[in-house]
């Protein structure tokens, strides 16, 4: 009998090694080589799933195609993520913190889903099927349309999945699955990316749309291989402190729609619901009258939202000040604040810098660049900026203030709002006319300032 075979498997990225070694050099963990058995050099027949779907090559004229086929959710803010629903045969992976609703999403999904007469069956492998029915119970799932199975054996439930043709498959999580065919334990590398690669062949073959639920590690990332990311066609992350009321749905990945969009929800005792105004939600409890805030118009995929930037400065007692950014790019804070030491003449070596994005939401766009300066000058010279009054521009390194997009959609969502006065990039103030909304442009952050004070 041939000598069963085995490699070192990075448990962060799927680095393979045929030796063992105290630190990845693929991603730089350490203690995160696991030996497991090379089945790819066994030759073995027995595998979990078949290798190549056989089909013979054809033109594009011999492919037919039905059009966009989707299947809406009924849930705005997640078809809006999604792209307008689920596409058939297509493979989500949905990440999160734990507790922050992943479950829940999906569980109030299965029911809007159901109701329009599609088949679902809900997989899971961390709860019992008697919790499942008083989960269900709580949000008041009662659709007919819906099955559940309480099941990590993936050659069984490949079965089941063929015997029970369903529309839509969830499986809850993809790190608990287990295939005996793989000596290692479940949430491994191998089995991960196995087992990924199973239902992938199964839900292209017979067009079945299927969402995985992924755990993530405690820097945020979907545990397991990046392997796994590449397999499935979206890739969605729930963003948002689970203390709070409000979650954030982003696209990472999606071939089938726009990567920037995200969806806004609140967690409430009958679960998620989608927040109509986001930007009206951002500005709840804003305080009035304070050194050190200022609302921006920032864009989230193809919609404005008005967030507000709160910046605090203040002697430090350590012989290196502090720098700390909630919300944003820190690297991009101190690149700003170097910006102002250098061309406003301002020694920021001496005082601790704070900014907060409120909100719990991530902005990473160059907009923010300006109102970060004007809150954090607003704060060192203890003066109050108004309140009607938003602020935005991309700032360069020589302290110019530089065009951004989308100018016109920021300030009529402001408008909206109450706010009757914008600080703009001077570039983008050609042609730009909105109606009781004061424009004013400027070309500097020390221009800018000007106008503050």
């Amino acid at each position: 009998m041939a000598k069963k075979k085995s490699i070192f498997v990075c448990q962060s990225c799927g680095y393979e090694s045929p030796k063992w070694m105290g630190k990845c050099p693929e991603c730089g963990q350490w203690n995160s080589m696991v030996e497991e058995l090379d089945f790819s050099k066994q030759g073995s027949k027995e595998t979990i799933r078949e290798r190549g779907v056989y089909s013979k090559p054809k033109s594009l004229a011999e492919i037919t195609y039905t059009g966009d086929t989707r299947y809406p959710t009924c849930n705005e803010e997640f078809d809006r993520v999604l792209g307008g629903g689920i596409v058939p045969g297509g493979m989500i992976l949905l990440g999160g913190d734990p507790g922050i609703g992943k479950s829940t999403l999906l569980l109030q999904t299965t029911e809007a889903l159901g109701n329009q007469g599609y088949k679902i069956l809900y997989i899971s492998g961390e709860e019992s099927e008697q919790q499942l029915k008083m989960r269900a119970e709580r949000m008041q799932v009662k659709s007919e349309k819906i099955s559940f199975l309480s099941e990590i054996n993936i050659p069984y439930l490949l079965t089941i999945i063929l015997e029970e043709r369903p529309d839509i498959v969830i499986i809850d999580s993809i790190q608990t699955m287990y295939s005996p065919d793989i000596s290692s334990a479940p949430g491994s590398v191998s089995q991960i990316r196995e087992n990924t690669g199973a239902l992938m062949q199964l839900a292209k073959k017979d067009n079945i749309a299927m969402v995985l639920v992924g755990h993530v590690t405690k820097d945020g990332a979907i545990a397991g291989p990046r392997v796994l990311e590449h397999m499935v066609d979206t890739v969605l992350y729930f963003e948002g402190e689970k203390y709070h009321a409000y979650r954030i749905l982003r696209g990472v990945k999606n071939r089938f729609g726009s990567t920037n969009e995200i969806g806004i929800f609140e967690m409430t005792e009958n679960g998620l619901q989608s927040v109509a105004n986001p930007s009206e939600m951002m500005l709840d409890s804003r305080p009035e009258n304070t050194c050190g805030s200022v609302v921006v118009p920032c864009i989230e995929g193809s919609r404005p939202l008005l967030i507000e930037l709160q910046g605090l400065v203040s002697p430090t007692g350590f012989g290196n000040p502090r720098r700390m950014a909630t919300g944003m790019d820190y690297n991009r804070m101190v690149l700003l604040l170097a910006i102002m030491e250098k061309r406003l003449g301002i020694q920021m070596q001496s005082v601790d810098a704070y900014i907060n994005v409120v909100g719990g939401i991530k902005v990473d766009e160059p907009a923010l660049d300006l109102g970060v300066i004007a809150v954090l000058y607003s704060s060192l010279r203890d003066f109050q900026i108004p309140g009607d009054l938003m602020i935005l521009g991309e700032v360069g390194l020589t302290g110019e203030v530089r065009n951004i997009q989308h100018i016109e959609k920021r300030l009529i969502e402001g408008k909206k709002l109450g706010f009757k006065r914008c600080i703009i990039p001077k570039g983008n103030q050609k042609g730009l006319k909105i109606a009781g909304m004061t424009i004013l442009p400027v070309d500097s952050i020390r221009s800018a300032l000007d106008i503050l004070l």
